[in-house]
């Protein structure tokens, strides 16, 4: 039986949960062998139906917002469509990075499942980053006598398929964990001295503002539990490093 989802919030129009890694937020043909996901799993343990407002990727973890009705999530919708909402997130990407700047970089929409024959364009992607933490781990990988590491937040003011991941991977600052657009090296370095494969991507914060039909929500949690332990083996170097 699965484990049940943490509630962070819940008003009449709309429930905030904490959605675990590796978990789909609604079922989807690019996904079709996947069956669990996390309206499903919300509609038997609330005994009621939620509606998903905004999506986060299956291998990211964090705040996700669900309306109590088909009004309420179009409304919540808007906001997030919009860019009323404030979206934060902490990520534990390669190298250094300790500065702070927006990367304004057009994404091209992600081809999934079969060839697009229409003609495409950019889309306006915006982040803005920070860095919190630098980490060195004293082991050797590649070339570089030692592992480097940053934990950073993350700020998207627009919504675009994987746009962090992308967004980060431009700026060759790969986030861990992510095997469609990271470094297949130092996942496996990762996951050699950490036991651990998950994107290390989580959405910790969320600023709803008020408006029709919308309650206005002003959220802040820390990261789970498994990510703050690989943070913690890092600052502290209990890893398996032989």
């Amino acid at each position: 039986m699965s484990e049940p989802i943490p509630i962070v919030y819940e008003d009449g129009t709309c429930v905030v949960v904490y959605k675990p890694a590796g978990l789909l937020v609604h079922r989807t043909r690019l996904d079709a062998d996947e069956n669990d996901a996390l309206v499903q799993r919300l509609r038997e343990q609330l005994g009621y139906f939620v509606y998903p407002v905004h999506r986060l990727d299956k291998p990211t973890a964090g705040l996700t917002l669900l309306a109590k009705s088909a009004e309420g999530a179009s409304a919540y919708s808007a906001a997030f469509r919009e860019g009323h909402v404030d979206k934060r997130y902490l990520a534990l990407v390669r190298g250094w990075l300790t500065d702070e700047g927006v990367i304004d970089y057009p994404l091209l929409p992600e081809v999934v499942g079969r060839t697009r024959r229409k003609p495409v364009v950019h889309q306006d992607a915006v982040t803005r980053y920070k860095g919190i933490e630098a980490f060195e781990v004293p082991v050797p990988l590649g070339r570089y006598a030692s592992a480097r590491f940053s934990l950073v937040e993350l700020r998207p003011t627009t919504g675009r398929r994987h746009q962090l991941r992308r967004h980060m991977a431009h700026l060759r600052h790969p986030i861990i964990g992510d095997t469609r657009h990271g470094d297949g090296v130092q996942n496996r370095f990762f996951e050699g001295h950490w036991g651990i494969r998950r994107l290390m991507l989580v959405a910790v914060s969320l600023d709803v503002p008020e408006a029709v039909g919308c309650h206005k929500i002003c959220l802040k949690v820390d990261p789970d539990s498994v990510f703050c332990e690989i943070l913690a083996g890092i600052r502290s170097g209990t890893a398996n490093l032989g």
